[in-house]
């Protein structure tokens, strides 16, 4: 089984968020650099498989201030050796894709082949709207929602996927879409240099470009998307061959997506899927219950609840609350207590579910930072050996 890190990643306590724009305060973000530093370097040593953050924006309550996830990715790569580098995700309607494309690509020449790509679609309308204005319009679209902004974000990720997969695997890239045209119109470059030791050109107009570097890894870094929760979103991934991150969900769509997944990519039950889960391992039972209390539990019921997350765990034949919610940590959907509570939640998920890749959410700040290194030392010693 492969583990890895998921970060927000946040600034601040619980008290000091509910002190108000605790965004605003540079010697908070200062310390979550250093902390993040610090436990990057365990995970390296620990042999996690990689760590990944989110982007969004503007967010000066304190939560997922990630608005970069690949600069992050390289200020980890620089002090680590062997741990991958990775987003979860870009989200792609609210960027230019080529641009994505060549991050990425220097990104994985900088840390030695060690990228992994991200992408998502984006949700948070406050800064997705703002950022993707000059994007034909494209909107944030929340989980289980489905109508034209939803289809409109949709169609705007896919196109931008498309283009960033041959960015990445042709020496020359031309594009006509409904978002992106490459190159855009009629493009004058008669430059004679060009001419004689590049390409693209005819007659002194562009006809394609050539993106540059390609990736180290060939033909691509391993391509993830995360919170896949729709049999849409997880049949796209089988058929791109990206890896599925599941968020937790509702034992019945879960066991769906994953079928899912392999009715299209013909690849063995769970292959091509990981879960996120919450991991806090402490001494006791109730120490880590109080510690994921304000850090996992508060940022659902705080910052994600909102966003219809928790529709995910509706019985979709229904659409009722029929799930057991007191068997929930019991059930592996989220991995607290001492080591032997968690080895024991391990062992009903992997017997309910075919899971090899979990990625473990690292609530750095709201989890105190000797609490998480406590919890990343454990998993990694006491847990992970025992599954593999």
């Amino acid at each position: 089984m492969r583990t890895s890190l998921f970060y927000l990643p946040s600034v601040g306590s619980k008290k000091e968020m509910e002190e108000g724009m605790v965004g605003l305060r540079p010697e908070l973000y200062q310390q979550m650099l250093k902390e993040l530093s610090e436990q990057a370097k365990l995970a390296d040593e620990a042999g996690y498989d990689s760590i990944s953050f989110t982007e969004h924006h503007f967010h000066v309550e304190g939560f997922e201030m990630s608005n970069n996830p690949i600069l992050l990715d390289l200020f980890v790569g620089m002090q680590t050796k062997n741990i991958r580098v990775g987003q979860l995700g870009i989200v792609l309607p609210a960027n230019n894709p080529i641009r994505v494309a060549e991050d990425i690509a220097m990104l994985d020449h900088m840390t030695g082949g060690r990228a992994c790509a991200g992408f998502a679609r984006g949700y948070q309308r406050r800064w997705v709207d703002i950022m993707a204005q000059q994007t034909h319009g494209i909107h944030g679209a929340s989980p289980h929602q489905h109508d034209e902004i939803d289809a409109a974000n949709r169609a705007a990720f896919e196109e931008c996927f498309t283009i960033i997969k041959k960015c990445w695997t042709e020496d020359l890239l031309s594009y006509q879409g409904k978002y992106w045209n490459v190159p855009p119109g009629e493009t004058p470059w008669d430059i004679d240099f060009t001419n004689k030791y590049g390409a693209g050109i005819e007659n002194g107009v562009v006809k394609q470009v050539g993106v540059v570097p390609k990736p180290l890894q060939k033909p691509h870094p391993e391509i993830f998307q995360p919170f896949a929760s729709s049999e849409r979103s997880v049949r796209w991934c089988a058929a791109e061959g990206a890896t599925a991150v599941l968020p937790p969900l509702h034992p019945k769509l879960e066991e769906r997506l994953i079928d899912a997944y392999q009715e299209v990519s013909g690849k063995p039950r769970g292959q091509g899927i990981g879960i996120l889960r919450d991991i806090v391992i402490a001494d006791s039972d109730e120490e880590a219950l109080q510690l994921w209390t304000d850090s996992g539990r508060y940022c659902s019921e705080q910052w994600f609840a909102p966003f219809h997350f928790g529709e995910g765990m509706l019985d979709p034949d229904t659409g009722e609350d029929n799930f057991a919610h007191e068997n929930y940590l019991d059930m592996g959907y989220a991995l607290v207590g001492t080591v032997d509570t968690v080895c024991r939640q391990m062992e009903a998920l992997t017997k309910r579910l075919p899971v090899n890749w979990i990625f473990g959410w690292a609530y750095n700040g709201l989890l105190p930072h000797d609490k998480l290194m406590r919890t990343l030392e454990l998993y990694a010693t006491k847990v992970m050996p025992k599954f593999g």
